[in-house]
């Protein structure tokens, strides 16, 4: 027997009516929930000489907080049960002009870690009302500067007081648990703020580790630290694609950077192996927050990660 039209319309409309709510239920999921279902992820990464006691780096990044925020600023404030040697914080702190009192509560004891830091485009300029699914294209190159400037002066002296190192665009040292790490640091890429000749050259050699911190993974900026020879690079930007596809993963990275290394522990170059001159370790945040005007996260839960320091195998 062959259907009739009016069954072919029926059958029609039923697929339409169940696509819309297995779309909305998706939605209400990565707005509802998994936008607030904070996880640590732990990663271990042999840089260490050998016989150094391993060292456990918490590092935060896009928090993007806002005052109302209760849910976000008490797991900010549980991650300092992880009782971490450094913290490394990669930007994007701030989404309201009223955030910074409200975040440094929320770190609390963490700010008497020692710890390093840079700042992203959300931490000078406040977001603003956009169509999210912008979010889903590749960047432009138009930078969101005309909003006004969020207050990363009081941010910067806050974390000054506690002795957290500025890497804006420059280089320190720390010597945390017996271990002297030397660090470059660039300001925000994605602003186009990075100041590479400031860091260029190479790493120090008297150090036991060498960090290149930046808030956006540019290509430009993984390419000259891994030739200059630091063998570990911490970022963060991308929220791990934000919204991810089971199986494909992120759909974009919002800068330069490949979309298989959104997120997590992976080489730079991406076909390099340790050892590799010219090569090191690139650890990605996928972050804790969102504009709050795009507030969802879709198989990319809001995260901040313990990286557990080793030695390498003699």
């Amino acid at each position: 027997m062959q259907p009739t039209s009016m069954s072919l319309a029926r059958a029609a409309g039923l697929t339409v009516g169940a696509g819309a709510l297995a779309g909305a239920a998706t939605l209400a999921w990565a707005a509802g929930v998994e936008v607030r279902s904070f996880v640590v992820r732990r990663v271990e990464v042999p840089v260490l000489p050998p016989g150094h006691r391993p060292l456990r780096v918490l590092h935060v990044s896009d928090l993007h907080l806002t005052p109302s925020q209760g849910v976000k600023r008490r797991w900010i404030a549980s991650l300092r049960d992880l009782e971490p040697d450094l913290v490394v914080n990669t930007g994007d702190n701030l989404a309201h002009m009223e955030s910074v009192g409200p975040l440094l509560e929320a770190f609390g004891p963490l700010l008497d870690v020692p710890g390093v830091y840079v700042f992203g485009s959300n931490d000078y300029f406040a977001p603003k009302p956009r169509n999210p699914l912008w979010y889903l294209f590749p960047d432009d190159g138009r930078r969101n500067t005309a909003t006004p400037r969020l207050p990363h002066g009081d941010l910067r002296d806050a974390f000054d007081r506690h002795g957290w190192l500025d890497l804006t665009n420059t280089t320190g040292r720390l010597t945390v648990g017996g271990t002297t790490l030397a660090f470059a640091g660039v300001d925000d890429p994605h602003l186009e703020y990075d100041d590479l000749a400031a860091v260029a050259g190479p790493a120090p050699a008297d150090a036991d580790l060498r960090v290149g911190v930046a808030h956006a993974p540019y290509l430009r900026v993984l390419d000259q630290y891994a030739r200059d020879g630091y063998e570990l690079t911490v970022a963060g930007h991308t929220h791990g694609g934000q919204v991810c596809l089971p199986f494909a993963g992120a759909l974009v990275t919002n800068c330069d950077l490949d979309r298989a290394r959104a997120k997590g522990l992976h080489r730079h170059p991406a076909d390099s192996s340790p050892g590799d001159p010219g090569s090191s370790w690139l650890h990605v945040s996928a972050g804790a927050g969102t504009s709050p005007y795009a507030p969802v996260r879709l198989c990319c839960r809001p995260e901040a990660t313990l990286v557990t320091l080793l030695p390498r195998l003699a």
